[in-house]
């Protein structure tokens, strides 16, 4: 049961990060309005995009903690893989390449 709570936890976290992120992009919609300076407005975007990209990886993060304690009727090895394939999908938007499997 310890496991259920910690769960709504990490979603509770990241539904208060995206409230967070909401309340950025009305922000930066404010700025664009009020003709704020290029270089504001791109300070914002940039931080909005980060602020995303943290959010991503925390869903990723509890997904996978998901995929490794919830599969009781998969081997070990299959979730791993689940849980790689579904950080990978998320390293490739980011244009970044996953690391090379030795």
């Amino acid at each position: 049961m310890a496991t259920v709570r910690a769960q709504k936890t990490d979603i509770e976290k990241l539904l208060d990060r995206l409230r967070r992120i909401e309340g950025q992009v009305r922000g930066l919609q404010r700025m664009v309005e009020e003709e704020s300076a290029c270089e504001d407005v791109l300070t914002q975007l940039s931080a909005i995009r980060s602020a995303l990209d943290r959010a991503g990886i925390q869903l990723i993060t509890h997904k996978v903690r998901e995929c490794l304690l919830d599969e009781e009727d998969v081997s070990s090895e299959a979730a791993v893989l689940r849980a790689l394939e579904t950080f990978q999908k998320y390293a490739h938007h980011l244009n970044v390449a996953p690391a090379d499997e030795s």
